[in-house]
């Protein structure tokens, strides 16, 4: 089988890669714009560089789109611009990113006649604040960021092409993924930067109260359940949530973080003006719909896979 991995650098990519090397595929490619807004970083892939074919590119790149997408099984679409901040600082470099470079990913599969199985990795912030009731796909769409809205936009861009064009498409919404290979950065995902924080023996400091309840699952789980979609032709032209059953308060993981790597305190802040416009507050989101079609559940709970987060962080040192 041949895969290819659009943004494999990257947290979720990178995370993937092994996932497919572990099951014996021996033709992987990767792509991936080591753009440093993005902070992908290459050292992500070292120890498994000399079993992928790694590409530096772009996937606003027609000609390498046209090229790399040729022949392929599947394609899973980890490429992004991820930062809710960056989107509102620069609303046209993440809309180059998030819409145009993934039409420019279909129109080479739609004018390449591709077979493949497209996966793509949309968030659960698409929806913006809950209506008061559990989420589920029917919740409308109401974003409160230029990035959320841009991968709104996106599924919608696979959903078409998917009707009109008849690719092989899905889309799959993660919520607040965290583990090994994770951005230590603020602006990439809130987990992982707290993460950061604790295994270097720093303040983690919460907005408000963090009583805000999240979705979080375990990055391993995330991409077992990528591979797994791959095999599932029911799935084809969907959008899924998938998260864990689970909800924690931030201020439940923040200090799960702490007890698990065994230093950092927590410190309280208010919210700063933006961040608070664009915070979601409680969101409850159900999967159920796609752990019915897959049978599918993501296995850890959050200390076991902070705990798993920490034993590779500590091999890799």
């Amino acid at each position: 089988m041949r895969i290819l991995i659009l943004g494999g650098a990257g947290f979720l990519g990178s995370n993937l890669v092994r996932r497919c090397l572990r099951d014996g595929i021996d033709q992987v490619t990767v792509l991936d714009s080591l753009d440093p807004r993005l902070k992908s970083d290459a050292t992500n892939l070292d120890e498994v560089r000399s079993s992928i074919e790694f590409v530096h590119g772009d996937i606003g790149d027609a000609d390498l789109m046209a090229e790399l997408t040729r022949d392929q099984d599947v394609i899973f679409n980890c490429a992004g611009q991820t930062s809710h901040s960056i989107s509102l600082e620069d609303p046209l470099f993440d809309a180059q990113i998030n819409c145009l470079g993934n039409l420019t990913v279909l129109e080479a599969l739609r004018r390449g006649g591709s077979q493949a199985r497209v996966i793509y990795t949309s968030s659960s912030t698409v929806v913006g604040r809950g209506d008061g009731t559990i989420v589920t796909e029917s919740h409308n769409d109401s974003p409160r960021d230029v990035y959320s809205a841009n991968k709104g936009v996106a599924e919608k861009y696979y959903t078409i092409y998917h009707l009109v064009h008849g690719l092989s498409t899905l889309s799959i919404r993660f919520a607040n993924l965290y583990g090994p290979y994770g951005k230590g950065f603020p602006e990439f995902g809130f987990i992982n930067y707290f993460i950061s924080l604790a295994a270097a023996g720093r303040e983690i400091t919460v907005f408000g109260d963090g009583s805000q309840t999240r979705n979080v699952m375990y990055v391993g789980d995330a991409v077992d359940l990528l591979y797994k979609c791959a095999s599932f032709d029911r799935l084809v032209g969907g959008v899924f949530f998938a998260v864990h059953r689970e909800h924690y308060s931030v201020r439940e993981i923040a200090e799960t973080i702490i007890k698990v790597f065994g230093q950092g305190t927590l410190v309280w802040t208010d919210w700063p003006r933006i961040r608070e416009r664009i915070e979601v507050g409680d969101v409850v989101i159900s999967g159920a719909r796609l752990y019915h079609e897959t049978g599918w559940e993501p296995r850890s709970k959050l200390r076991e896979g902070l705990v798993e987060t920490r034993l590779i962080m500590d091999a890799g040192r």
